[in-house]
């Protein structure tokens, strides 16, 4: 089983590095795109796009680090006998402690790791598992929240998923474009979260040395886990490959809100004009709830710029208005945070993995995944039929 589970981590380990260089490059791309940004839904001030992916990158990388550090944990149990205590081969070899220290680095190193654990009972602790499900349940987390992001993005027209020429939006109405890959990835990802309060149980259960009652959850379990997190990553992949941005969408539904969250700068360019600050403050509030009104009650568009434009009040700063209202003067320091980051903490981590992606995704129809696991034996074949977008 360790040797299952550290093979399939070296399989998922590049996987999830690819998603983060796909990522990587989409947020570099995207650095300086203005975007609204949303605090409990709602608009608040506004960020950048790339800005918005660098914080995907940074829960991936964690799941990443995780991963790594799960894998790099792992150690062989060894030959540790019936209860864990060797008596058996301390009796094969005439109580020659030396013999079965030594029989026992043996046979770790012909299994390809460094060191044993040097305390098991009948098996290894199932806390190992416990630790392998919570870094696999953890990428989960991550990955269904960015997929709910894109899900979100998408239903307000800003980013899509990759849309094939054939594909079936919906089959009852023909003109949507639903989001379906990231629906199946938040499917599936809440299928690999749940899967750790599974191992958990198991490990809470094992009574003193050992107990059976283990061995059937855990062959489901673990297969499974590793099944679905390569199967959300492969999608995600996609997905980061092949995400498509709206910039006029964008801009448009920046400007519905600019005006309102430029108060303060236009309040600040009358103030350097000579005007009051409160007198100039009331000013803007009555035609805030005017604009206010108008997007609420009548469904119109946010003419707060027009209402400012045609008072004479604002006469001093009606020629720089525009120049005030560029959402760029909003991101801060987005775009310098996204070329840090990248160059701080995203290239120097995915380079250990450059090997590994060039690698596209490319989802067929159906794939099945055999896992091959050897216990006791014998092999056990696990299948997974894998059904992505273009199914619909």
């Amino acid at each position: 089983d360790l040797i299952i589970i550290r093979n399939a981590l070296n399989i998922i380990l590049p996987k999830l590095a690819r998603c983060i260089d796909r990522l990587g490059k989409f947020a570099n791309e995207y650095k300086n795109l203005p975007v609204l940004g949303f605090t409990h839904l709602q608009p608040a001030q506004l960020t950048t796009l790339g800005k918005r992916a660098t914080l995907w990158i940074f829960d991936l990388l964690m799941d990443l680090r995780n991963l790594t550090r799960a894998r790099n944990d792992l150690r062989f149990r060894g030959v540790k006998g019936t209860t864990g205590t060797q008596a058996s081969f301390l009796a094969l070899f005439n109580n020659n402690h030396e013999k079965v220290k030594e029989l026992d680095r043996l046979v770790t190193e012909m299994a390809g790791f460094d060191s044993a654990y040097i305390v098991t009972g009948q098996t290894y602790s199932r806390k190992i598992d416990v630790d392998i499900l919570n870094a696999l349940g953890s990428l989960g987390a991550s990955l269904h929240k960015i997929a709910t992001d894109i899900r979100l993005l998408a239903s307000m027209k800003q980013v899509e998923e990759p849309f094939e020429k054939s594909q079936i939006g919906s089959s009852a109405m023909p003109y949507k474009r639903n989001p379906m890959r990231c629906e199946r990835t938040c499917s599936l990802a809440r299928h690999l979260m749940t899967l750790v309060s599974n191992a958990q149980h198991t490990a809470a259960v094992q009574w003193f040395e050992r107990t059976l009652d283990d061995s059937a959850n855990r062959r489901i379990t673990l297969a499974e886990a590793f099944l679905t997190a390569d199967g959300v990553l492969r999608i995600m992949q996609n997905i980061f490959e092949g995400l498509v941005v709206y910039p006029k969408v964008i801009h448009k539904q920046i400007m519905q809100e600019l005006p309102f969250m430029a108060s303060e700068n236009i309040i600040m360019a009358m103030v350097k004009a000579g005007a009051n600050r409160q007198e100039c403050h009331e000013k803007l509030r009555v035609l805030s709830h005017e604009a206010g009104r108008i997007v609420k009650m009548e469904g119109g568009s946010n003419d707060l710029v027009e209402r400012v434009k045609s008072c004479d009040y604002f006469a001093p700063i009606h020629s720089s208005l525009n120049d005030l209202l560029d959402p760029v003067l909003f991101i801060g320091r987005a775009p310098e945070q996204v070329e840090e980051f990248l160059n701080i903490e995203v290239y120097p981590v995915i380079k250990c993995y450059e090997s590994h992606l060039a690698e596209t995704s490319i989802l067929t129809r159906t794939e099945l995944i055999v896992f091959r696991v050897k216990q006791s034996n014998l092999f056990y074949i696990f299948k997974k039929i894998k059904y992505y977008a273009e199914d619909y």
